[in-house]
C-alpha cells in the first residue's frame, strides 16, 4: 500500500479553451491532471459555451470546472497544471488573450492563499460567471473561503 506524507486536500480547477478542438482541449486537460501523483478527480463539470472577458475580439470559450482530491502543495499544484498548460501548447500571450488552455486553482482545501502569483480562492471567482455555474454544478453548497457563501449563493447573486 502506497503511503502519503501528507492529507489529500479537496480544491477546485477551472478549465477554459477557446483556440482549436476546445471540448478535446479541455478533455486532454482533465486526462493530464487525472494522471498527477497523489490527485484524483471526484466531478467535472459539463462544458459551459461562453464569452469572452476582458479583451472580446477573439473567439467563444468553453468552459468547466472540477473538484480534485490531492496530495500536492498548492504550490506543486500550481506548477503541475503550468506544466500540463505548456504541454497541451498553451503559449504566453496578453492578459485575457486567446488560449488553447487556461488551468486555474480555484479553491484549496477551504484555504485563504495570497502569495506571488497564486491567489486561492481566485479573487474574481464571485464575479465570473463562466466559473460559478460550472462550480455550483458539481459543488452548490461548498462554501467559499473568501466571501463564506455557497457557490450556488454566489452564483445567485451574480445573476
Amino acid at each position: 500500500m502506497r503511503q502519503h506524507a501528507r492529507s489529500a486536500q479537496n480544491c477546485f480547477i477551472g478549465l477554459g479553451s477557446n483556440l482549436g478542438d476546445r471540448g478535446q482541449n479541455l478533455r486532454r486537460a482533465l486526462a493530464e491532471l487525472e494522471k498527477l501523483s497523489g490527485t484524483k478527480i471526484l466531478k467535472v463539470s459539463a462544458f459551459y459555451d461562453t464569452a469572452p472577458v476582458g479583451y472580446r475580439e477573439q473567439n467563444r470559450f468553453l468552459n468547466a470546472a472540477a473538484q480534485l482530491e490531492t496530495d500536492l502543495t498548492p504550490l506543486e499544484l500550481l506548477a503541475k497544471t503550468k506544466a500540463i498548460e505548456k504541454k497541451l501548447g498553451r503559449e504566453t500571450s496578453f492578459k485575457w488573450g486567446p488560449r488553447v488552455i487556461d488551468i486555474d486553482i480555484l479553491a484549496y482545501g477551504g484555504q485563504i492563499i495570497d502569495a506571488e502569483g497564486l491567489r486561492i480562492p481566485h479573487l474574481e471567482l464571485s464575479a465570473r460567471r463562466f466559473v460559478l455555474e460550472p462550480l455550483a454544478e458539481i459543488a452548490p453548497d461548498y462554501i467559499d473561503a473568501r466571501s463564506q457563501k455557497t457557490y450556488k449563493q454566489l452564483l445567485k447573486l451574480l445573476l
